[in-house]
């Protein structure tokens, strides 16, 4: 090769495409992952394909990249005589994502999971491009079963997910990538910070209530029931994250009853030190959540979403539960009482706590899901090829521990 041709390789910036859409629990660790390429390889152009109708439309813009929108169907059998519809939805926005990669002149495709990362792994197809499909879930989706078949590189957040591919695929655990404040995250150590930050007195205990990025009315409901049981509790706060649509009313609810031990927000923009001024987190069993509390290290009582395709969220809940470091409780069983009898005995010993906490981090797997993110990068920079598989070889510092300054 001559000079001037090696030159100019050298400058190609890298250029990676990630597909992720739909709920918070594909987008946060697409966006996890594009912080990683970015530690690798500041310069690199990190662009994002999603659809019209997810979080993606404000999540990927206010976290500074750019979204890319192609029009897709869900995999999902409720759509009744319309999913005859989909093999030729694929191939359009299959073929939508090819134009896509071939402008943003792509080395490489990411499938986080959603129905964005089927049509992006299948342009990468097309396109003749590497690509990597990461399951979050412990029973895949069935948009990354579909794009596990159509690449060679699947990534998985737990060993679980492998069960339920097809045998010719041999995925690598990588665990699921984190933003840099929660995979780094020391709660004692910044638990008083926390608590000043959020409000909390030292001497009460803080039962956080997380339905989600969409929030949840089931647990929003059982938790304001629960406010009004407690609300002549002196030792007890809720936080009580609702999500945008069941703020107003919930803020309404509150002031006729509860409201001397609750708090009602519509999202958490700091996630890190709700945990850290947590005791307890009552929440879905989303696959992002989960391993946060793994990762963490955060006692939780997890109620599965039940529609959830192929009850993944039971499937999720069960790797902390059956480690110790959670209490599973079914949605329809979800109430004020049968929360306050589960919580209850709970708040009241803080060895519990003390070894629930320890449980949920061993079945973190030894913070393996704090370093996903620059393990997934790395494989990543690998199949781009050329200087950016060198980069893979070394270490970048992984987290900014400055956010909790």
């Amino acid at each position: 090769m001559n000079a001037p041709m090696a030159g100019f390789l050298q400058d190609v910036p890298l250029s990676v495409v990630i597909g992720a859409g739909g709920t918070g629990g594909h987008i946060y660790p697409g966006l996890a992952l594009a912080e990683a390429l970015r530690r690798y390889e500041p310069g690199a152009r990190i662009s994002f394909v999603g659809t019209e109708r997810g979080l993606e439309t404000r999540l990927i813009p206010e976290a500074g990249y750019p979204l890319h929108t192609v029009d897709m169907i869900p995999f999902d059998r409720s759509l009744g005589a319309k999913r005859f519809t989909l093999p030729a939805a694929l191939l359009r926005s299959g073929a939508a994502c090819r134009g896509i990669l071939r402008a943003q002149g792509a080395q490489v495709a990411v499938g986080m999971g959603g129905y964005p990362s089927a049509p992006v792994i299948l342009g990468a197809r097309m396109a003749g491009l590497p690509s990597v499909a990461h399951e979050s879930n412990a029973v895949p989706g069935r948009a990354n079963a579909f794009a596990a078949r159509l690449t060679p590189h699947v990534a998985l957040a737990f060993e679980e997910s492998a069960w339920h591919l097809p045998a010719s695929v041999r995925p690598e655990v990588t665990g699921m990538p984190l933003s840099g404040p929660l995979a780094a995250l020391d709660r004692e150590a910044v638990r008083d910070h926390a608590r000043e930050q959020l409000g909390v007195p030292a001497d009460v205990r803080l039962v956080l209530f997380n339905g989600g990025s969409l929030g949840a009315a089931r647990l929003t409901e059982a938790a304001l029931g629960l406010a009004e049981r407690w609300q002549n509790r002196g030792d007890v706060r809720l936080l009580i994250k609702t999500g945008p649509a069941g703020l107003d009313d919930a803020r309404r609810r509150l002031l006729s009853g509860g409201g001397r031990v609750a708090a009602a927000v519509p999202y958490l923009d700091r996630m890190d030190l709700a945990y850290a001024a947590a005791d307890v987190v009552v929440c879905r069993a989303g696959s992002a959540t989960v391993a946060e509390l793994a990762t963490v290290g955060m006692p939780a009582v997890l109620v599965p979403y039940p529609h959830a395709p192929g009850d993944h969220q039971t499937h999720n809940a069960r790797v902390l539960t059956e480690a110790g470091g959670g209490v599973l409780l079914p949605d329809g069983a979800t109430t004020a009482e049968a929360l306050a009898a589960v919580l209850g005995p709970l708040l009241a010993e803080p060895l519990k706590l003390r070894a629930m906490s320890y449980a949920a981090a061993a079945a973190g797997a030894n913070g393996r899901h704090s370093r996903a993110a620059d393990r997934l990068a790395r494989k990543v920079l690998r199949l781009a090829g050329g200087r950016f598989a060198g980069l893979a070889d070394h270490d970048r510092p992984t987290h900014n521990t400055k956010e909790y300054s």
